[in-house]
């Protein structure tokens, strides 16, 4: 019943009262977190419950499959406001493992104006086919296409002119690319960082692949 959800409400806001009678009044007067969120849509994956954060302390942004369009309006506009007025630190681009939109893109069934958005998936796996193909099982698979994408939209993100900009001027900004695991709550870091442009692009070849200019993945990471 929705009115259970106002009920919620009361109780929770009461509780907070009770426990800190100044709660509101300081999360009312000001909004300057120090992290942009752009995690995936679907409602198992909290950024602030999964990482410990209190309301006002993270920015976020959500979308299906946690893409980087980079002619998504919607997704520009929060990064500008996030870069340009709240002054971020840092943008963490989550993906989750187990993730419907990755498996959507992959399974060849038609799904709707879905397909379109997923897109970038399918790029990103035709991408890196022979380490997928090397794969057997179908779940690590995915898994691992997962882990590909959120490198790959970290690479895409840090092309945009909005973290160009900020990093031509010398903003301290950083973007890293994380994954979360549904079946053990741990959040996993792809060590695929980025800072200042995509020319000083950091990427620790033990653990995470290397990326080509157009933002995709190349089959391997050589030396």
């Amino acid at each position: 019943m929705l009115s259970d959800l106002f009920d919620h409400n009361v109780r929770w806001a009461a509780a907070k009262r009770t426990e800190d009678p100044d709660y509101f009044d300081r999360l009312s007067a000001l909004q300057r977190p120090e992290y942009l969120w752009i995690g995936c849509s679907d409602s198992r994956v909290p950024a602030n419950v999964i990482t410990g954060l209190k309301p006002g302390e993270v920015f976020v942004h959500r979308n299906v499959a946690n893409l980087v369009h980079r002619a998504d309006l919607n997704l520009l506009s929060v990064v500008e406001f996030a870069v340009e007025t709240l002054e971020v630190k840092h943008i963490i681009v989550c993906g989750h493992y187990g993730c419907g939109g990755i498996r959507s893109a992959m399974d060849g069934q038609r799904h709707g104006i879905i397909d379109h958005w997923l897109q970038p998936i399918r790029d990103v796996a035709e991408a890196n086919c022979a380490e997928l193909a090397g794969i057997d099982e179908t779940e690590e698979k995915l898994n691992r296409l997962c882990e590909l994408t959120v490198a790959s939209q970290v690479a895409s993100l840090s092309q945009t002119p909005i973290l160009q900009s900020a990093w031509k001027r010398g903003r301290p900004l950083m973007i890293h690319g994380w994954i979360y695991g549904l079946k053990d709550g741990l959040l996993r870091d792809l060590k695929c960082d980025c800072d200042r442009s995509i020319a000083a692009f950091r990427c620790d070849e033990a653990n995470a692949p290397r990326f080509a200019r157009d933002g995709k993945v190349p089959h391997a990471c050589q030396s």
